[in-house]
């Protein structure tokens, strides 16, 4: 019996050392951004290292730039599995960045891909992001999808 007591204590205790914390997290930031994957013409912004046998033009300004890798996680479907850094350059987060992690099933209409944390402004991120393919490259080489971006982070 003491031991449950103990345990209920602190539980109690950790809830309100965490209750703060929340309450005055309420900063959620929305924005949207385009990805451009281009593998053909001279200035290619990825290269295919393997293959199987078998707004959203690129006219506005860069604001930052994608690092990371996708690679094929499944058999069934057209899934991917993405570790990727959104990497600003520019604009109003210039100097930070965002890391995503997750399945990005592709021929899905909305991808929804985890923010695992970030730098910069975006310290301590955690949030989401929702991929919509705007053109899938199947006739120019240069792949295009909107990122909507919903994220919370630690006050600087």
């Amino acid at each position: 019996m003491a031991g449950g007591k103990a345990a209920l204590l602190l539980l109690l205790c950790a809830a309100v050392l965490l209750a703060p914390a929340s309450a005055a997290d309420d900063g959620l930031t929305k924005f949207k951004l385009y990805w451009h994957d281009v593998l053909a013409g001279t200035s290619p912004t990825a290269i295919r290292i393997a293959q199987a046998a078998s707004t959203n033009s690129s006219s506005k300004d860069e604001i930052g730039r994608a690092q990371g890798t996708y690679t094929f996680a499944d058999q069934a479907t057209f899934g991917l599995l993405m570790n990727m850094n959104f990497v600003f350059t520019a604009g109003d987060y210039k100097g930070s960045g965002l890391t995503i992690y997750g399945r990005n099933e592709v021929l899905s209409a909305v991808r929804e891909m985890s923010i695992i944390g970030g730098t910069g402004k975006f310290r301590m991120a955690r949030g989401y992001v929702e991929a919509r393919t705007m053109d899938s490259g199947a006739k120019s080489g240069e792949t295009v999808v909107e990122y909507t971006v919903y994220v919370k982070a630690a006050a600087a």
